[in-house]
């Protein structure tokens, strides 16, 4: 039996859980449990991450470590941080880091590979060199009008966030989401109090809305964007700073009812 093999089998039943039950937590059939743990099939990527959200523990550990020797300090990770540990990057020649591009059209396979090696090596890649080099960058194309004067079409270059309480209110991020998909928004970290981060779209016509920060599977702070089209001089949607502290306001009003009703 492999390492991983043995891992899975041992955490499953460190749990208390049958193969049914796992496979049940996993949404696949018992039988490829059986087949996991018997080291005669190799997990997707996507079941490798549910199966470590419900171990608690991360895919680096599960696939690179005896969990069987580790601690319950040394097994169990954050629920706050994204795993910069297993983060996908391509380096060129000079074994340096590429920043890799998520075209629109790829958008929906990067939810399913964002962890996949494989999958990253085939996106498109360049380099900024006007960027520190001692951080990770990967380029997303966003689409829709919600951040304009920022247009449709546009790649935003963002830097990688590894722990989720580091996302900074009113700073605009690159998440990557299980529900919302790769949605590119001005963000309010409101983890500490309620669990959950609002999402605010610089164009006015759009509503703010509220995420749950376990929702999120990457962060990317935007450091730069490339675009082939100058924003138009009417900016009658975007958001001044009046509504944007407006927005704040009702932001705060509402955690503070939310601590009310919690008393």
């Amino acid at each position: 039996m492999s390492l991983i093999s043995d891992n899975i089998k041992y955490l499953r039943k460190k749990l208390g859980l049958t193969q049914e039950q796992f496979a049940e937590r996993i949404g696949i059939k018992r039988s490829l449990v059986g087949a996991y743990e018997e080291g005669r099939a190799d997990p997707r990527i996507t079941n490798l991450i549910n199966m470590a959200d419900i171990f608690g523990t991360s895919v680096d550990i599960l696939i690179n470590k005896d969990v069987s020797k580790l601690g319950d300090a040394e097994l169990n990770v954050s629920k706050f941080k994204r795993g910069k540990e297993v983060l996908a990057i391509t380096v060129d020649s000079d074994q340096k880091e590429n920043i890799e591009l998520v075209p629109q059209k790829a958008a929906a396979g990067y939810l399913n590979g964002y962890a996949d090696r494989e999958f990253i090596q085939e996106l498109p890649k360049f380099k900024l060199p006007m960027l520190p080099s001692n951080a990770t960058y990967r380029a997303f194309e966003i689409t829709g009008d919600s951040m304009l004067p920022i247009l449709p079409g546009t790649i935003i270059i963002g830097e990688y966030i590894d722990d989720v309480r580091d996302i900074k209110n009113g700073k605009t991020y690159v998440l990557v989401t299980k529900s919302e998909g790769i949605v590119y928004k001005r963000v309010f970290n409101y983890i500490k109090d309620t669990g959950k981060l609002f999402l605010v779209s610089d164009n006015r016509n759009y509503a703010p809305y509220q995420l749950d920060f376990e929702e999120v599977l990457e962060v990317w702070s935007s450091k730069a964007y490339i675009s082939v089209q100058f924003p138009d001089a009417d900016s009658s949607n975007e958001v001044s700073t009046e509504q944007l502290a407006s927005i704040i306001l009702d932001l705060q009003k509402e955690i503070i009812q939310l601590k009310d009703k919690a008393k």
